[in-house]
Protein backbone atom coordinates (compact mmCIF):
# COMPACT_ATOMS: atom_id res chain seq x y z
CA UNK A 1 0.00 0.00 0.00
CA UNK A 2 1.23 3.45 -0.77
CA UNK A 3 1.77 6.00 1.65
CA UNK A 4 -0.77 8.95 1.14
CA UNK A 5 1.55 11.39 2.73
CA UNK A 6 4.00 10.46 0.08
CA UNK A 7 1.94 10.78 -2.46
CA UNK A 8 1.17 14.07 -1.22
CA UNK A 9 4.74 15.38 -1.39
CA UNK A 10 5.57 13.87 -4.60
CA UNK A 11 2.51 15.77 -6.06
CA UNK A 12 2.80 19.09 -4.59
CA UNK A 13 6.54 18.83 -5.82
CA UNK A 14 5.57 17.89 -9.46
CA UNK A 15 2.85 20.82 -9.14
CA UNK A 16 5.14 23.35 -7.97
CA UNK A 17 7.67 22.31 -11.24
CA UNK A 18 4.54 22.66 -13.13
CA UNK A 19 3.60 26.24 -11.75
CA UNK A 20 7.61 27.58 -12.49
CA UNK A 21 7.32 25.71 -16.27
CA UNK A 22 3.81 27.69 -16.61
CA UNK A 23 4.95 30.56 -15.57
CA UNK A 24 7.92 31.06 -17.77
CA UNK A 25 5.86 29.44 -20.85
CA UNK A 26 2.92 33.08 -19.94
CA UNK A 27 6.31 35.02 -20.50
CA UNK A 28 7.45 33.32 -23.88
CA UNK A 29 3.88 33.74 -25.41
CA UNK A 30 3.95 37.42 -25.46
CA UNK A 31 6.80 36.44 -28.26
CA UNK A 32 4.00 34.98 -30.39
CA UNK A 33 1.52 36.06 -32.92
CA UNK A 34 -1.70 36.46 -31.49
CA UNK A 35 -3.14 33.55 -32.65
CA UNK A 36 -0.25 31.33 -31.25
CA UNK A 37 -0.66 33.69 -27.87
CA UNK A 38 -3.56 32.61 -27.30
CA UNK A 39 -3.15 28.77 -27.63
CA UNK A 40 -0.01 29.26 -25.57
CA UNK A 41 -2.06 30.94 -22.39
CA UNK A 42 -4.75 28.58 -23.08
CA UNK A 43 -2.60 25.45 -22.27
CA UNK A 44 -0.74 27.96 -19.65
CA UNK A 45 -4.20 28.14 -17.56
CA UNK A 46 -4.95 24.23 -17.79
CA UNK A 47 -1.40 23.64 -16.74
CA UNK A 48 -2.03 26.31 -13.31
CA UNK A 49 -5.63 25.42 -12.92
CA UNK A 50 -4.40 21.63 -12.71
CA UNK A 51 -1.05 22.59 -10.36
CA UNK A 52 -3.95 24.19 -8.14
CA UNK A 53 -6.24 21.32 -8.42
CA UNK A 54 -2.99 19.33 -6.77
CA UNK A 55 -2.02 22.05 -4.01
CA UNK A 56 -5.70 22.82 -2.76
CA UNK A 57 -6.10 18.43 -2.35
CA UNK A 58 -2.50 18.12 -0.89
CA UNK A 59 -3.28 21.09 1.42
CA UNK A 60 -0.94 23.15 0.56
CA UNK A 61 -2.25 26.43 1.03
CA UNK A 62 0.07 28.66 0.76
CA UNK A 63 1.35 27.40 -2.73
CA UNK A 64 -2.22 27.06 -3.54
CA UNK A 65 -2.79 30.71 -3.35
CA UNK A 66 0.34 31.24 -5.25
CA UNK A 67 -1.60 28.91 -7.71
CA UNK A 68 -4.79 31.04 -7.51
CA UNK A 69 -2.34 34.24 -7.94
CA UNK A 70 -0.39 33.10 -11.12
CA UNK A 71 -3.42 31.87 -12.87
CA UNK A 72 -5.07 35.59 -12.19
CA UNK A 73 -2.56 37.04 -13.79
CA UNK A 74 -3.42 34.39 -17.24
CA UNK A 75 -6.78 35.45 -16.54
CA UNK A 76 -6.25 38.84 -17.10
CA UNK A 77 -3.48 38.20 -20.34
CA UNK A 78 -6.94 36.94 -22.04
CA UNK A 79 -9.35 39.55 -20.46
CA UNK A 80 -11.50 37.34 -18.24
CA UNK A 81 -11.13 39.56 -15.55
CA UNK A 82 -14.25 37.98 -13.68
CA UNK A 83 -12.02 34.34 -13.68
CA UNK A 84 -9.28 37.20 -12.49
CA UNK A 85 -10.73 38.68 -9.07
CA UNK A 86 -12.32 35.20 -8.51
CA UNK A 87 -9.30 34.27 -7.77
CA UNK A 88 -7.36 36.84 -6.54
CA UNK A 89 -10.15 37.16 -3.85
CA UNK A 90 -9.89 33.38 -3.06
CA UNK A 91 -6.25 33.70 -2.78
CA UNK A 92 -6.76 36.77 -0.02
CA UNK A 93 -9.44 34.85 1.83
CA UNK A 94 -7.36 31.59 2.25
CA UNK A 95 -3.88 34.02 2.76
CA UNK A 96 -5.20 35.46 5.93
CA UNK A 97 -5.24 33.13 8.65
CA UNK A 98 -1.71 31.64 6.94
CA UNK A 99 0.36 33.35 8.65
CA UNK A 100 1.77 35.03 5.71
CA UNK A 101 1.66 38.57 5.80
CA UNK A 102 3.70 39.57 2.80
CA UNK A 103 1.67 37.24 0.46
CA UNK A 104 -1.55 38.36 1.71
CA UNK A 105 -0.38 42.03 1.05
CA UNK A 106 0.46 41.22 -2.81
CA UNK A 107 -2.53 39.34 -2.90
CA UNK A 108 -4.68 42.42 -1.44
CA UNK A 109 -2.64 44.97 -3.91
CA UNK A 110 -4.00 43.15 -7.16
CA UNK A 111 -7.79 43.12 -5.84
CA UNK A 112 -7.57 46.64 -5.18
CA UNK A 113 -5.81 47.41 -8.57
CA UNK A 114 -8.98 45.27 -9.84
CA UNK A 115 -11.50 47.72 -8.18
CA UNK A 116 -9.46 51.07 -9.43
CA UNK A 117 -10.04 49.50 -12.71
CA UNK A 118 -13.76 49.00 -12.01
CA UNK A 119 -14.15 52.96 -10.72
CA UNK A 120 -14.84 51.53 -7.28
CA UNK A 121 -12.53 53.66 -5.60
CA UNK A 122 -13.46 53.97 -2.02
CA UNK A 123 -12.91 49.45 -1.68
CA UNK A 124 -9.96 49.83 -3.89
CA UNK A 125 -8.43 52.74 -0.89
CA UNK A 126 -9.33 50.20 1.81
CA UNK A 127 -7.70 46.89 -0.23
CA UNK A 128 -4.57 49.28 -0.25
CA UNK A 129 -4.73 50.74 3.63
CA UNK A 130 -4.82 47.26 4.50
CA UNK A 131 -1.99 45.94 2.05
CA UNK A 132 0.24 49.03 2.89
CA UNK A 133 -0.21 48.20 6.58
CA UNK A 134 0.80 44.49 6.01
CA UNK A 135 3.70 45.90 4.27
CA UNK A 136 4.81 48.14 6.93
CA UNK A 137 4.82 46.07 9.47
CA UNK A 138 6.82 43.38 7.77
CA UNK A 139 8.60 44.14 4.94
CA UNK A 140 12.37 44.83 4.73
CA UNK A 141 13.81 47.84 2.89
CA UNK A 142 14.41 47.10 -0.97
CA UNK A 143 11.09 45.31 -0.92
CA UNK A 144 9.76 45.52 -4.56
CA UNK A 145 6.39 45.01 -4.00
CA UNK A 146 5.97 46.93 -0.96
CA UNK A 147 7.11 49.80 -3.62
CA UNK A 148 4.92 49.59 -6.15
CA UNK A 149 1.56 48.95 -3.37
CA UNK A 150 2.74 52.21 -2.04
CA UNK A 151 2.75 53.67 -6.03
CA UNK A 152 -0.68 52.36 -6.71
CA UNK A 153 -1.57 54.15 -3.76
CA UNK A 154 -0.48 57.29 -4.84
CA UNK A 155 -2.02 56.89 -8.14
CA UNK A 156 -5.09 56.32 -6.37
CA UNK A 157 -4.78 59.49 -4.16
CA UNK A 158 -3.86 61.26 -7.43
CA UNK A 159 -7.27 60.37 -9.18
CA UNK A 160 -9.11 61.23 -6.04
CA UNK A 161 -7.77 64.55 -6.13
CA UNK A 162 -6.06 64.17 -2.98
CA UNK A 163 -3.06 65.83 -3.57
CA UNK A 164 -1.49 66.19 -0.34
CA UNK A 165 -1.46 62.10 0.57
CA UNK A 166 -0.27 62.06 -3.15
CA UNK A 167 2.73 63.73 -2.24
CA UNK A 168 3.23 61.88 0.59
CA UNK A 169 2.49 58.12 -0.93
CA UNK A 170 5.62 59.37 -3.92
CA UNK A 171 7.61 60.31 -1.75
CA UNK A 172 7.75 57.11 0.22
CA UNK A 173 7.37 55.60 -3.36
CA UNK A 174 10.56 57.40 -4.57
CA UNK A 175 12.63 55.84 -1.42
CA UNK A 176 11.23 52.77 -1.61
CA UNK A 177 12.10 52.69 -4.83
CA UNK A 178 15.44 53.51 -4.23
CA UNK A 179 15.72 50.84 -2.16
CA UNK A 180 14.98 48.32 -4.49
CA UNK A 181 17.27 49.80 -6.83
CA UNK A 182 14.79 50.38 -9.46
CA UNK A 183 15.75 53.45 -11.63
CA UNK A 184 12.54 53.46 -13.55
CA UNK A 185 10.73 53.82 -10.39
CA UNK A 186 12.44 56.50 -8.83
CA UNK A 187 12.09 58.46 -12.46
CA UNK A 188 8.89 58.14 -11.99
CA UNK A 189 7.83 59.42 -8.52
CA UNK A 190 10.06 62.56 -9.66
CA UNK A 191 7.84 63.15 -12.08
CA UNK A 192 4.75 62.65 -10.33
CA UNK A 193 5.67 64.81 -7.05
CA UNK A 194 7.38 67.72 -9.54
CA UNK A 195 3.64 67.54 -11.46
CA UNK A 196 1.89 67.48 -7.78
CA UNK A 197 4.14 70.79 -6.96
Amino acid sequence: MSDPNRRDVVGTAAALEILESAWSARRASFELPEGEQRAALASVRADLDRAADTLRNAGQVVHYAHALHLGAHVAMDVGDVEAAEKRWREAVSLLRSSGQPLELAHKLRHVGDLEVARGDLNEAGRHYEEALALYRDHAGSGDLSHANAVRRAALLSERRGDVEEARTLWAEARQRYVEAGLSQGVAEADEHLEGLG
